[in-house]
C-alpha cells in the first residue's frame, strides 16, 4: 500500500494505492498554522483500518508560500566585492519597456545585509584577488551577534571554481556555527550571476522553515502509524528523501503541481495519447502544463511572486528544474469583485480555507468562484466532499447579489455566470500563450482536467481554446496526490562549461557527464536504489553563438563522429520550437545536465467504485445561457458509471471530490480507464 499526500492552498488531499489501483481517497481543509496537522488528520480519517504502508510521497506549497509571504529566515548575502547589488540591479530587461513607474519585487535580502567580500576568481580559474579570510571571520561573528540566521554565498565564477565559497563556509561554521550557510556552487552551479544569487538566497531563506516542517511531518506520520520515512515530491517530477529536500528546499518549490502533471502523463500513456494539455484547478490557483512525448515539459527558469502574473521578469527568479507550467490566481476560492473601472474581476487573491468561500459558512463574506458555481447549480450543496461538508447556497447567492449583481445592474444568475465564464476565459488566454510559446497548437490537443474545480470548468476552457476533447479522470479531485505515486526517485545535476561545439571533444563531454552521473548514483544509493537500476538522461543547453539564451537538447546516445550528432539534435530541436533554423553561425554549449532516476513504480490507475444501481441520481436546475437559462439537468453518479456508458449534455457527473459539467451540445462517454471523455 502506497500513499500520496498533497497540501494545497485550500485542501489537503490523500490518495491510497495498492497493486490493484486506487482504494481510498481523502480531502480535508488545509491547516495553514500547522500544515502537517492536516496531513495527520486526513490520514486518520481515511486510513482507520489500513494495512501496512510501504511508501508515502508528499508534496507541499510551503516553500512557495513562505517566499511569497516573506516568512523565511533573516538572511545575509556575501558576494564578490563590487557585486553585492546584483539582487537589486537584476537585468537590463524591463518587462514593461515604457512603464516609467515599473514595479519590481523587493529582494529577499535587504541592502544593509548584502556584503562585498574581498576576493575574485576569474572565469579560467585564476585567482585575481585572494579571499580575505579575516574579513569573513569578523563578518561571521557580527552577523551571529546581530541575530542573522542564514547566509547565502555567491561569488563570481564560483560555478567554475568553488574554492573561495567552500572556504567561506568553513570559516563561518567555525566562528558562527548557528548560521545556516548556502553556497551557490552547490545550490545552482550555473552561469548568470543574478539568477544564481537569487536562487541561492531563496534556498537558504526557507531552509530552516522547511526542515522544521519536515521533521514535524515525520513525527506526526510516526504517531499516525506510518512506518517508512516519507519521500518528498520535487518540482521536476522526481522524488527525494527528507534529508535531500531539507538540504535543497528550493527544489520542492512546485511539488504539488508537478504531481498533477505526472498523473496526466500516466493517464495519457494508458490511452496512447502522448501529447495533451493538463489543466489543474484547485481551490487557490489554476495551472496548465504541456505533456509532450508522454512526459511533462521541464524548465529551468521559474519566477516567484510576480508583480504581474503573466509578465515574465516581474518576479523573483529561481534557477531550478521545475515542471513547465503556467499558473494563474483563479481557483475555487478566488474572490470576485468590481474593480475601480466598474468591471468584474476574479482573483488573484483567494479566500483559501480560512475563511473560505461564503458558502463554507466559516466567516467568508466575499463571493468566490465556488459560490458562483453553487448558485449556477453545478455543485450540490448536500454532496460537497461526498456530504462531509454542506454548502450554504442562500449565503452564496446573497453575497453575489450585493457585491456583484447590484453594482453591475444584472441578475444574480448573470453575475454568477459572469464569474464562471471570466475564469474560463482567463485560463484559456493563459493556456493559449503558454502552448504557442512552446510550439504547440492548443486546438489540436485534448485537455486533461482535474483538481477539485477542474472538471467543472474544463469544458468551458476547452471550448474557449478550441480544444477538441476534455478528459476528466477518476479521483480528479486528488489527482496530484495520485501523480506523486507515479514518480521515480530522481535528481538532476548541472555543470556550466561554455564552449563552441567545434572546440569540443567527446572525451571532455564524457568526463563532465560521468562526474554528474556518479553524483546521481551516490545520492540515489542513500534511498536504497542499486546503481544498476539508475538511469541517466543527458542534456546539453545550446544556442547559436551570439544569442542571449539557450534551448535544451537531448544528447544522442550515439555520439560517434563527435560533434555532428549533437549539432544535428540542436538543429532539429530548434526547428521544432521555432519552425525555422537560425543564422549561418557557429553553435555553442553553455550547460551540461544529467537527470539521474531510479526505476519508475508500476502503478495501476484503476479506481475502485464498487457501487451498483442506477447511474442517474436525478435532476436539478443548472444554468446554461446557451439553453436559455436554468434547465432540468440529469445528475449522474460517477461510481456507478461503467466503461462504454455515454450521454449528451447538459449533464452533471458527481463524485466525492469533484464534479464534471457537460454543457449543452457536448457528449460524454466513459473510457476503459474510467475517465470521462467529453467532446465539446
Amino acid at each position: 500500500m502506497r500513499i500520496g499526500v498533497d497540501i494545497g492552498g485550500t485542501f489537503t488531499d490523500l490518495c491510497v494505492l495498492d497493486a490493484t489501483g486506487v482504494v481510498a481517497v481523502g480531502k480535508v481543509l488545509t491547516t495553514h498554522d500547522e500544515p502537517a496537522r492536516a496531513v495527520e488528520e486526513v490520514l486518520r480519517a481515511t486510513l482507520a483500518d489500513a494495512g501496512p504502508v510501504t511508501q508515502l510521497v508528499h508534496g507541499t506549497t510551503l516553500v512557495t508560500n513562505a517566499l511569497i509571504e516573506r516568512k523565511g529566515s533573516r538572511t545575509a548575502l556575501l558576494a564578490t566585492a563590487g557585486f553585492r547589488d546584483v539582487l537589486q540591479m537584476r537585468r537590463e530587461h524591463r518587462y514593461e519597456l515604457y512603464d516609467l513607474l515599473i514595479e519590481l519585487p523587493e529582494p529577499l535580502v535587504p541592502r544593509h545585509l548584502r556584503f562585498d567580500v574581498p576576493e575574485r576568481i576569474l572565469a579560467d580559474g585564476t585567482v585575481d584577488t585572494p579571499l580575505d579570510e579575516e574579513y569573513v571571520a569578523r563578518l561571521g561573528r557580527e552577523l551571529a551577534v546581530r541575530g542573522i540566521e542564514a547566509v547565502a554565498v555567491c561569488f563570481l565564477h564560483a560555478f567554475t571554481d568553488a574554492r573561495h565559497e567552500r572556504r567561506v563556509a568553513e570559516i563561518l561554521r567555525e566562528v558562527a556555527p548557528g548560521l545556516r550557510v548556502a553556497l551557490s556552487s552547490e545550490v545552482v552551479p550555473e552561469i548568470r550571476e543574478f539568477e544564481r544569487a537569487s536562487t541561492t538566497a531563496a534556498n537558504v531563506y526557507v531552509q530552516d522553515l522547511t526542515e522544521r516542517y519536515l521533521r514535524d511531518l515525520e513525527k506526526r506520520l510516526h504517531r499516525a502509524g506510518i512506518g517508512p520515512a516519507p519521500h518528498i515530491m520535487l518540482s521536476n517530477g522526481g522524488i527525494a528523501t527528507v534529508d535531500t529536500a531539507a538540504r535543497h528546499p528550493i527544489r520542492i518549490l512546485e511539488s504539488g503541481p508537478a504531481g498533477g502533471a505526472l498523473a496526466a502523463a500516466a493517464f495519457g500513456a494508458g490511452a496512447r495519447e502522448a501529447d495533451l494539455l493538463a489543466f489543474d484547478m484547485g481551490g487557490t490557483t489554476a495551472k496548465l502544463c504541456m505533456i509532450s512525448g508522454g512526459a511533462p515539459l521541464v524548465t529551468h527558469e521559474f519566477e516567484i511572486g510576480r508583480v504581474y502574473r503573466l509578465l515574465p521578469g516581474s518576479g523573483l527568479p529561481v534557477k531550478v528544474p521545475v515542471t513547465d507550467m503556467i499558473e494563474i490566481g483563479v481557483g475555487g476560492g478566488s474572490i470576485a469583485r468590481i474593480d475601480p473601472l466598474g468591471l468584474l474581476t476574479v482573483g488573484p487573491d483567494s479566500a483559501g480555507s480560512e475563511p473560505g468561500p461564503v458558502c463554507y459558512s466559516r466567516g467568508g463574506t466575499e463571493p468566490t468562484v465556488t459560490d458562483a458555481d453553487l448558485v449556477l447549480g453545478y455543485l450540490d450543496p448536500g454532496y460537497f466532499l461526498g456530504g462531509a461538508m454542506s454548502l450554504d447556497a442562500r449565503a452564496a447567492r446573497e453575497a453575489i447579489r450585493t457585491r456583484i449583481a447590484v453594482p453591475l445592474g444584472v441578475s444574480v444568475e448573470q453575475a454568477a455566470y459572469g464569474i464562471h465564464a471570466s475564469v474560463d476565459e482567463d485560463m484559456a488566454n493563459a493556456a493559449r500563450v503558454h502552448a504557442v510559446e512552446r510550439g504547440k497548437n492548443p486546438a489540436e490537443l485534448p485537455m486533461f482536467a482535474f483538481g477539485g474545480a477542474g472538471p467543472v470548468h474544463g469544458a468551458g476552457v476547452a471550448k474557449a481554446l478550441g480544444a477538441p476533447r476534455v478528459v476528466a479522470p477518476p479521483a480528479a479531485g486528488v489527482m496530484s496526490a495520485l501523480g506523486f505515486l507515479t514518480a521515480p526517485l530522481a535528481f538532476d545535476f548541472v555543470r556550466s562549461a561554455r564552449s563552441g561545439v567545434d572546440d569540443l571533444t567527446g572525451s571532455a563531454a564524457e568526463a563532465l557527464f560521468a562526474e554528474m552521473e556518479a553524483e546521481g548514483e551516490a545520492l540515489l544509493a542513500e534511498s536504497g536504489v542499486d546503481s544498476a537500476e539508475v538511469r541517466h538522461r543527458r542534456i546539453a543547453e545550446m544556442r547559436y553563438t551570439g544569442q542571449g539564451y539557450e534551448i535544451r537538447v537531448e544528447v544522442p546516445e550515439d555520439t560517434g563522429d563527435w560533434p555532428k550528432p549533437l549539432v544535428a539534435a540542436f538543429t532539429r530541436t530548434y526547428r521544432e520550437l521555432y519552425r525555422r533554423t537560425g543564422p549561418d553561425v557557429g553553435v555553442e554549449v553553455l550547460n551540461w545536465r544529467v537527470v539521474s532516476s531510479g526505476p519508475a513504480p508500476e502503478v495501476a490507475l484503476r479506481v475502485h467504485g464498487g457501487e451498483t444501481g442506477e447511474a442517474k441520481k436525478g435532476t436539478r436546475a443548472a444554468y446554461f445561457p446557451e439553453a436559455g437559462g436554468f434547465v432540468d439537468t440529469p445528475v449522474f453518479d460517477r461510481y456507478v458509471l461503467r466503461p462504454g456508458d455515454g450521454f449528451g449534455g447538459p449533464a452533471i457527473v458527481e463524485e466525492r471530490e469533484s464534479t464534471l459539467v457537460v454543457p449543452p451540445g457536448a457528449h460524454c462517454v466513459v473510457r476503459e480507464d474510467a475517465s470521462l471523455e467529453v467532446t465539446v
